[in-house]
């Protein structure tokens, strides 16, 4: 092997000037043991703070003065990163224009990144009665006042107690002087868990020794005769079978006849879960036919990009679990997204039951250390098959066979934090280096994968029939104008209110939809108009009433609701909007005997629930589930007969291009949820825009005709599939640098744009006012560039050129620059 003499690392600092790779040299005890990939421990900066990073490159040659180059310290994980994952972070930060460990922190375990950790001890001879002698400030006198209390205490404790903003300087002050030492040391978030085990002794002459115990020791014998049935158990199973006392378990240790050993345990996140075998169910033709087509690439390991467009219900679930069948025959590894963590409990009971106990989780409803564990099974090689959210695509697998993306027209697929990735893209990158099949599967696909499809980029699977051979379910579309002109005020529909009353006669189940949470979406004066607002978002409060609060759903913010006007004075003040805590509570009163429970943000925070609040719904305890879109799709429960959109056009008017796609996909998603059984179902939509064409389309689930209406809009007003978008955010405490700046950026685009000739008008959008124009007190502006895709790298380059390298640099000092490369939302 031939020795490594230095390395190129990339440091875990979030700094934008350290988006680089350091050169390190590597000590002759560490030339074996590092690797392409290693998680090191190295000096970093002036003061050699150690800090942790990541080996991306191995070079022979530097052209550096070797003396300059400073060594590692430490390895901490010999291939925390394949070759692969490493050119995937080039890959991204190049394609989304992020830091290069931003891109890292996507593929390593969240939690077991090394934090540093400051600890400031009193020096040994410092005695309290000589302290006058050193002529200290009152702050320096405060902070040895703790140092003699508690003896060690770390810098973080130290901010937060003392709250000085000029902490480091006060430590570095009474270091100088020789008062205190401090001391740098890395840990993570992630504790190993660990299990005590009850053992019997290697020993020939046991059963002679269980015969010498006193005739008192009768619990002591029991364990001994239990041990030797069962060799070794789980103390906490022990303690709970027996009733042992941690006395006698101590008392056998010291006479030899049993060890006790600590043995790593490993979290499992469903060990609740009640799994029941499954076999392969038998196909319908659209199914085999599907599999047909797709076979011949996993056989071949050819990349291949597969869309499978098939209705709710038609058995898509199915397809994806034979063909992963195959995959793991050919001794290869799958991935499986899902785009809430809603549907993976489902997923995991269905695949878990058919390939039992090679399957692993990921996804951020899971703790750290369950998250780091399932990460370390799936390195091991112990899994071969990931069932999770947006993040699980960064699995570290190294013989991938396929990853399949079901629902792929979802939204949560885009990441909404740098480095702002799409799922889509990323399993595209991973497959084509792996030479993996990947597969697309949707009811209603994106605009854009469907065009691709069209114009064979991806190969399009039709399954038009479900797999129970029950037609898809009626939707019955309800004009609620006409509701208000018959004197119905109530937010159920005449039609809607008997459908619940006959479905709970005929004992069977009901979803409500409704995309908004909380109570009331805003309060406000009838008399001036006031709307009570969020002091640091503009945006509405939302009404809570099992809280009695209002809240901003993006800061946080909370406060008791008003009851008197703060403007003019005025009682006349109203609560507007519906919210799923409101449908709840009107279905209890109009359905009294009904079980109605909901799922949304405010109801899941907390661990566990929504898994037993499906299961609950799945065995029957709950005749109606109110929700949010977590419940619109993937949900297979059989006896959903009925369901109810609340507001349809929630969607429709917001400023956005996609706005009538999604209302479109939400409909019928959402619609998919009944008569997946044996039974007929039946829809009814809520709307005041009945003759919008993504609700007139969604009544016959036609999805190729709201395609061509909506490709032709998109045609004509140049928006993805006919552009690439990029959207930069301006954001800052001042407004007026805020504007500034973005104006700023927009006139460098401009020059920079004509050298390029490149058409300005139709390329730049603003800048403008976002449409969230202040989120946490920190004001928002907007500007949207169009491109054509051969534009888009020269684009790339340009902004990156102002955002680093103009002369008008100071324009963005205080201005945080937010750049999302072919945006799902334009909010």
């Amino acid at each position: 092997m031939e020795k490594i003499e230095f390395v190129k690392v990339i440091v875990n600092n979030k700094s934008k000037k350290t988006d680089m790779e350091y050169t390190y040299r590597v000590p002759k005890v560490l030339e074996d043991k590092i690797n392409l990939g290693s998680r090191v421990i190295i000096p970093f900066g002036k003061g050699n703070k150690l800090i942790e990073g990541f080996v991306v490159d191995i070079v022979n040659l530097v052209d550096i003065d070797n003396d300059k180059i400073k060594y590692i310290n430490e390895i901490v994980d010999d291939t925390i990163l394949s070759k692969e994952l490493i050119g995937l972070c080039r890959w991204m930060k190049e394609k989304y224009m992020c830091r290069f460990i931003d891109a890292i922190q996507c593929i390593t375990p969240t939690g077991a990144s090394l934090k540093s950790k400051r600890t400031i001890t009193l020096c040994n001879n410092v005695k309290e009665q000589f302290l006058y002698n050193y002529k200290l400030s009152d702050k320096q006198n405060e902070l040895i006042k703790i140092l003699l209390e508690r003896k060690s205490v770390t810098e973080d404790f130290l901010k937060r107690y003392l709250g000085y903003k000029d902490i480091n300087r006060l430590i570095k002050s009474l270091e100088e002087k020789n008062i205190v030492t401090v001391r740098d040391s890395l840990k993570s978030n992630v504790n190993k868990t660990f299990e005590k085990i009850i053992k019997l002794s290697d020993r020939e002459d046991l059963s002679f020794l269980i015969n010498k115990l006193s005739k008192r020791a009768k619990k002591q014998r029991e364990i001994l005769m239990y041990l030797s049935k069962h060799n070794q158990v789980e103390w906490s199973k022990l303690r709970k079978q027996m009733d042992v006392a941690t006395n006698t378990i101590n008392s056998l240790a010291s006479k030899g006849l049993i060890e006790i050993i600590m043995v790593q345990k490993r979290r499992e996140p469903y060990e609740y879960m009640r799994i029941s075998s499954t076999e392969p169910l038998t196909l319908t033709k659209e199914q085999s036919n599907a599999i047909d087509q797709i076979i011949p690439y996993i056989y071949q390991n050819t990349y291949k990009p597969f869309l499978i467009h098939g209705v709710t219900g038609s058995g898509k679930t199915e397809v994806y679990m034979q063909l992963i069948d195959k995959i793991l025959k050919q001794s290869k590894e799958a991935i499986v997204l899902v785009p809430e963590i809603a549907l993976t409990s489902q997923m995991i009971e269905r695949f878990k039951g058919r390939f039992g106990d090679v399957v692993a989780v990921l996804h951020s409803r899971l703790s750290l250390g369950e998250r780091y564990d399932e990460w370390n099974r799936i390195k091991k090689g112990e899994v071969k098959i990931v069932i999770g959210a947006r993040s699980a695509v960064f699995a570290p697998f190294r013989n991938l066979g396929m990853i399949i993306i079901d629902e792929e027209h979802e939204y949560t697929y885009k990441s909404e934090y740098s480095p702002k990735y799409h799922a889509i893209d990323v399993a595209k990158y991973r497959c084509q280096m792996n030479n993996a099949v990947l597969l697309l599967g949707s009811a209603t696909p994106s605009i854009e994968s469907y065009m691709k499809a069209e114009k064979g980029e991806y190969c399009k699977i039709q399954m038009m029939s479900r797999f129970n051979n029950n037609p898809l379910p009626k939707i019955e579309i309800v004009d609620m104008r006409n509701e208000l002109n018959k004197g119905n005020k109530s937010i159920f529909s005449e039609s809607l209110y008997n459908g619940i009353k006959e479905n709970l006669n005929k004992e069977e189940q009901i979803i409500l939809f409704l995309n908004r949470r909380g109570y009331s979406t805003f309060i406000s004066c009838r008399n001036c108009g006031y709307v009570v607002k969020c002091p640091h978002c503009e945006i509405s409060l939302t009404y809570h009433v099992n809280s009695n609060d209002v809240s901003c759903h993006y800061c946080g913010f909370t406060r008791n609701p008003p009851t008197i006007c703060p403007e003019c004075r005025s009682k006349y003040i109203k609560y507007f909007g519906v919210g799923t805590e409101k449908i709840e509570n009107l279905t209890k009163k109009y359905f009294p005997k009904a079980k109605v429970a909901r799922l949304d943000l405010d109801t899941t925070s907390k661990k566990g629930v929504m898994d037993r609040t499906l299961d609950e719904f799945k065995k029957g305890k709950i005749d109606i589930l109110i929700g949010t879109q977590m419940i619109a799709k993937g949900l297979d429960f059989p006896n959903v007969t009925l369901v109810g959109v609340i507001a349809a056009d929630t969607n429709l008017n917001l400023p956005d291009f996609r706005a009538g796609e999604k209302t479109f996909q939400l409909i019928t998603q959402v619609a998919g949820r009944a008569g997946r059984g044996n039974k007929i179902g039946r829809v009814i939509v809520q709307t005041y825009e009945p003759e919008h064409f993504a609700i007139k389309t969604s009544k016959n689930h036609d999805y190729i005709s709201f395609y061509k209406q909506e490709i032709m809009l998109r045609e004509e007003f140049i928006y993805p599939p006919y552009s690439n978008l990029i959207n930069i955010i301006f954001s800052g405490k001042k407004e007026n640098d805020v504007i500034k700046a973005a104006n700023c950026f927009a006139n460098i685009m401009k020059e920079k744009l004509m050298e390029y000739k490149i058409k300005c008008n139709e390329t730049i959008l603003g800048p403008h006012p976002a449409p969230l124009s202040k989120i946490k007190q920190k004001y928002r502006w907007q500007m949207i560039i169009k491109s054509k895709p051969v534009d888009q790298n020269k684009i790339k380059g340009i902004i990156n050129y102002i955002r680093f390298e103009s002369n008008e640099n100071y324009f963005f000092k205080n201005i945080n620059i937010s750049v999302d490369i072919d945006p799902y939302s334009m909010l």
